[in-house]
Formats: C-alpha cells, sequence, structure tokens
C-alpha cells in the first residue's frame, strides 16, 4: 500500500481513462484542487459538459483506483463540475464569447427539425449549459411560435456608434428569428443574398454574451443560407434530423454530402431520427413503425456516424409545441427522456471533437 501523498494520487488518478477522449483525467487536465489530509482525500473532476452522461462511471473508476492503491479505509470525496469545452479562444469579432456553434440541418423539410431544436436548447440549458438559438429558416420561422414569443420583438442597443440586436429571452434561451421581424401572415419573399445577408446580420450584429451552445437551426435543403454560415462562422459541427421513410434518408444523405465537401468540411455531430414509431396515450408501451423502422440509424452506421437518438411520433409533443412550452420542459412527460438523452449525446460528441481537433480556432472566416 502506498504512502497518501498529493503525487502518488495523482499517479492513482492517472490510471482512470475519460471514456470518450481515451485519455487519462490528470493528463487532461480535469482534477482540480486536489487536498490530502491524513487519511482523507478531496478533489474535483472537471467535466467537459454539465451533460456529461458517463459522470457516475467516472467517479466510480476514480474510486476503484483509489481504493486499489491506499486501500478502502481512506476517506474520498469527489466533487463533479464542468466547463464546456472549445477552439474558439481568441476567435476574433464574431461570437468572442461564444464556446461551439452547432448547425441544426435537415435535407427535407416536414421531418421536425424545429421541433428536435427547441427541444434540445432547452435540454441542454437544464443541464446547466448557457444557450443561444438563431432560426435561421428565413422563409419559415417556427421557433417563435415554439417558445410563445410570436409578438416579442428584440431591442438594440448602441455600442460605439453601431446598432446591435439583442436577444429575446425565454425559458433561458437567448432567441432571434426573422419572425420577430415580420409578425403575422406577412410572408418574407427575399433572394437568397438577402437572406444570406439577415443571418450575418443575426450573427454578427447582435449582443449574444458568453454561449456554451450556440444552435442554429437551418432551411431544410442546400442553399445559400448553409454556404453563407459555414463562410461567416467556424462551426464546431452539425446535427443532421431525419425521419425513417427512404424519402427523408435520401435527402438527409445530401445534407451528409454537403457539409463533407471541400471547402466546406464540417463535422456531423451525428444523426438524429425524429418520428420513429407513434405510441398513442392510451398505449404507450406499443410502437407503431409508420415511417418505417430504424432507417436513421442504418444511416448513421452506414457513414460511420454516431446515431444521437430516436425521438418518437407523440400527440403531446405536437400541443407542447403550439402551446409555446416544448415538450422537455413537462418533466411529467415520458417523452422528454428522448431529448434529455440527445441532449447529453450533442455534448458529449461536441467535447469529442473538441479533443479530437488540435488547433484552436484564432480567427473567424468573415464572408467579403
Amino acid at each position: 500500500m502506498q504512502n497518501l501523498t498529493n503525487e502518488n494520487v495523482l499517479k492513482a488518478l492517472g490510471r482512470v481513462e475519460e471514456p470518450d477522449l481515451k485519455k487519462d483525467l490528470v493528463s487532461l487536465g480535469m482534477i482540480k484542487n486536489l487536498e490530502v489530509n491524513g487519511n482523507t482525500i478531496r478533489f474535483t473532476v472537471q467535466l467537459t459538459t454539465p451533460a456529461c452522461p458517463l459522470k457516475e462511471l467516472i467517479k466510480e473508476r476514480c474510486m476503484t483506483a483509489l481504493h486499489a492503491d491506499f486501500g478502502t479505509g481512506i476517506s474520498v470525496t469527489i466533487d463533479m463540475n464542468a466547463e464546456v469545452t472549445s477552439l474558439r479562444e481568441n476567435a476574433g469579432p464574431v461570437l468572442p464569447g461564444v464556446k461551439n456553434i452547432v448547425a441544426i440541418a435537415s435535407g427535407k423539410g416536414g421531418v421536425g427539425k424545429s421541433t428536435v431544436t427547441s427541444n434540445l436548447a432547452l435540454a441542454l440549458a437544464r443541464n446547466g449549459a448557457k444557450v443561444g438559438l438563431i432560426d435561421a429558416d428565413i422563409s419559415g420561422p417556427s421557433i417563435p411560435t415554439m417558445f410563445g414569443v410570436e409578438d416579442a420583438q428584440p431591442k438594440v442597443v448602441v455600442i460605439d456608434g453601431k446598432n446591435y440586436l439583442v436577444p429575446v429571452e425565454r425559458l433561458g434561451i437567448k432567441l432571434l428569428s426573422i419572425g420577430f421581424l415580420a409578425h403575422g401572415d406577412t410572408a418574407v419573399v427575399w433572394r437568397g443574398p438577402m437572406m444570406s445577408s439577415a443571418l450575418k446580420q443575426f450573427i454578427m450584429d447582435c449582443q449574444w454574451g458568453e454561449l456554451d451552445y450556440l444552435l442554429i437551426d437551418l432551411p431544410p435543403g442546400t442553399s445559400d443560407i448553409h454556404l453563407t454560415l459555414v463562410q461567416t462562422v467556424p462551426l464546431t459541427g452539425v446535427v443532421v434530423v431525419t425521419t425513417p421513410q427512404r424519402v427523408a434518408l435520401a435527402d438527409a444523405v445530401k445534407a451528409i454530402s454537403m457539409f463533407g465537401q471541400t471547402p466546406i468540411k464540417v463535422p456531423v455531430l451525428g444523426v438524429v431520427e425524429n418520428m420513429s414509431y407513434f405510441s398513442p396515450p392510451e398505449l404507450p408501451e406499443n410502437k407503431y413503425y409508420i415511417f418505417g423502422q430504424d432507417g436513421g440509424k442504418n444511416l448513421a452506421i452506414r457513414y460511420g456516424l454516431p446515431f444521437l437518438g430516436e425521438v418518437p411520433l407523440v400527440q403531446s409533443v405536437r400541443e407542447a409545441g403550439d402551446g409555446g412550452v416544448p415538450i422537455v420542459m413537462h418533466e411529467d412527460e415520458p417523452i422528454s427522456k428522448a431529448f434529455s438523452d440527445l441532449a447529453q449525446n450533442v455534448a458529449q460528441q461536441v467535447a469529442i471533437k473538441n479533443a479530437q481537433l488540435e488547433t484552436p480556432v484564432t480567427e473567424s472566416p468573415i464572408l467579403s
């Protein structure tokens, strides 16, 4: 049995591997505030995301390593906190306080992308993250309805002689949408350059402040908006939403292909399968695969991508979105867990991508 010293404790913890990053906790700098006093050990494990699904496993592995070296008679207190990782230190003038920018895309409309985005944003926030959301579907904005802020208007502040938008805040999320600027039944009939200009303004002329995640709800398809986005900010990654049927999967393939092309080259964090099956309220254990089964899962396997989760087709999801309080806020609804799991998986993939990329982002590419 080894002597109980700070050095020996760190040696023991140096054998504990972070399950996702495949490196030990000590070399990753995740062990903080180590205190050894007699037979008492206390330290903090700083996780890479508040939504880490493996925190209990990491804690258990730390205890096992310490007991192996110092016996079971020691007293160990392990505190767990989190700081979302980022490669955007010194990122320049574009979104300087935003750690991660994640686009939510789909090749096809009608797959529930905005529903997934809204619930993902809220689930991340409920895990302790600071989250913003841009509704970049210029011609069909739906985020204001889903958050119950159709009549809201962003404020404008003047800083150094320049006007900046201030996002609308609702349920702890900072929101910006063209729907705040074109109310009611007014159609937004804009050409591509006008849409791109609006998106650039939402990104560069807005006071987003400090955020762990900025989610961008893209319009369906592959268009000017998508190109503007990747040329304006360095994306951490993109989440692709699909439904199980072949027609949706075919378009999801196009979205995956677009983000993989040179010079775009944006990492795809994974695939979400929405409307995976139907479960009636009176028979919640029954699953009816209306649109086919495992289409999104098989797509992820085909392209070697993480499968981030499946979301069933449940009436309460639609009702909650129409009511302005997305379903993840309704803890009594079993379906809310699907979005909580999705948030954990997305946060996990963001942390993995940040660890895999060696070069920090030092400058944001700005479209001329």
